[in-house]
C-alpha cells in the first residue's frame, strides 16, 4: 500500500484542531503520513498535535517561527515521504472514506490528480457546492482542468484549491528527484492556491474529477477570504496575473485564458466597490484601470450575462 503524506498547516485553532485530526487519523486508508507544521501558535494548537503524536506514530509535528500559511505548507512540502500528497486545512475535517476512494480513483485511471466537490460549513449549515452543469466521466486533460476551474459559475464545486484533490508526489518532489518542486508562492497570502494548482493542472497527463463530496471546508469570519483590506485584497489580482502568464505561454488555451481575465476584472470590480463605499478616491483610480486591462475579454465571456456587463460599465462611469 503506497503512502499519502497529508500536510496540515496550524496556527491558533485549539477549538477545531481535534476534529480535523480526528477526521485524519480515522481514515480507512491506513498507509498515512499525517505532518502537521505548527506555525508558531499562540494558542494550545501546537501541543494538542504532539498529544497526537505521542500517540499515533503515523503523525510528524513541527513547530516553527510564524511565516504564514504559505510557508507552513511549504515546509511540509519539504519534508514528505509518500506517493502521494493531500492537503487539510486545521479548522477543515474530511470523512472517513476520502483518501481510500481518491487513491483508488488515481490507481484505477493512471492519472496524477483526483478532484472532488466538497462541503462549505458557516455559521452552523452545510452546503454541498454542485455544479450547474455535468463534468466529463473519465480522465480529462489539461484544458478541460483549467475550463472547469476558472468557470466557478457554473463549475463551483470544481475550484482551484488545494484540499479537494489528492495528486501524485510528482508535482511536489524536488527538481533533483525528478519532480516539479511546486511551491506556494510566500509573497502573497491570498489566492497563491490558484497559481499552484493551475502549474499542476498544465503538467498532469490526466486528471479525475468525482462528484461525491468528502471535504468539509469551514469558512470563519476571521478568515482572509473576508478581509476588508483593499490593499490586501489586492493579491487576488496578483495571482490571476500570474495565472494569466502561465496559460500564455500555452497558445492553445486562449480561451481558457479569458475565462481568468473575466476572474480579473471581477476582482478589480468588487474591489473598486470597496474604494467607492471607502471614498478612496487613490484605489478607486487605480482599480478602475485594473478593470480596463482586460475589459473586451470580460466582455466576450459575459455575452449571455447582460447584468454583468451593465454592471461593470456603471462602475466605471461612476466617480
Amino acid at each position: 500500500m503506497e503512502k499519502i503524506s497529508i500536510i496540515i498547516p496550524v496556527y491558533n485553532v485549539e477549538a477545531y484542531i481535534r476534529k480535523c485530526l480526528n477526521s485524519v487519523k480515522n481514515q480507512t486508508y491506513k498507509n498515512l503520513e499525517i505532518i502537521c507544521i505548527d506555525d508558531g501558535s499562540t494558542d494550545k494548537s501546537g501541543e494538542i498535535c504532539d498529544e497526537y503524536a505521542k500517540k499515533d506514530s503515523r503523525f510528524k509535528i513541527v513547530h516553527k517561527v510564524n511565516g504564514g500559511y504559505q510557508s507552513a505548507v511549504n515546509y511540509g512540502l519539504s519534508i514528505f515521504t509518500g506517493e502521494y500528497v493531500g492537503f487539510v486545512d486545521s479548522d477543515d475535517w474530511i470523512e472517513q472514506d476520502y483518501y481510500k476512494t481518491a487513491c483508488n480513483i488515481i490507481k484505477s485511471n493512471e492519472v496524477e490528480i483526483a478532484c472532488f466537490g466538497f462541503y462549505k460549513d458557516t455559521d452552523g449549515n452545510c452546503i454541498r457546492m454542485k455544479n450547474k452543469l455535468k463534468i466529463d466521466s473519465g480522465k480529462l486533460n489539461s484544458k478541460q482542468v483549467l475550463q472547469y476551474t476558472f468557470q466557478r459559475d457554473v463549475y463551483p464545486a470544481f475550484s482551484a484549491y488545494l484540499w479537494n484533490k489528492l495528486y501524485r508526489s510528482i508535482f511536489f518532489k524536488s527538481i533533483k528527484d525528478g519532480g516539479y518542486q511546486f511551491r506556494l508562492s510566500e509573497d502573497i497570502e491570498l489566492a497563491s492556491d490558484i497559481i499552484l494548482t493551475t502549474n499542476c493542472a498544465l503538467m498532469a497527463n490526466g486528471v479525475v474529477y468525482c462528484e461525491s463530496a468528502y471535504y468539509h471546508y469551514f469558512q470563519r469570519e476571521t478568515s482572509l477570504v473576508h478581509s476588508k483590506d483593499i490593499e490586501k485584497r489586492k493579491e487576488i489580482l496578483i495571482a490571476y496575473s500570474e495565472v494569466i502568464e502561465l496559460i500564455e505561454k500555452n497558445d492553445k488555451y486562449n480561451l481558457i485564458n479569458n475565462l481568468v481575465k473575466r476572474f480579473y476584472t471581477y476582482h478589480a470590480s468588487l474591489l473598486t466597490e470597496m474604494a467607492i463605499k471607502n471614498n478612496d478616491s487613490e484605489n478607486i483610480s487605480l482599480l478602475k484601470n485594473e478593470m480596463k486591462r482586460y475589459l473586451v475579454e470580460y466582455i466576450e465571456t459575459n455575452k449571455e450575462y447582460p447584468e454583468r456587463i451593465e454592471r461593470i460599465n456603471y462602475l466605471l462611469g461612476g466617480k
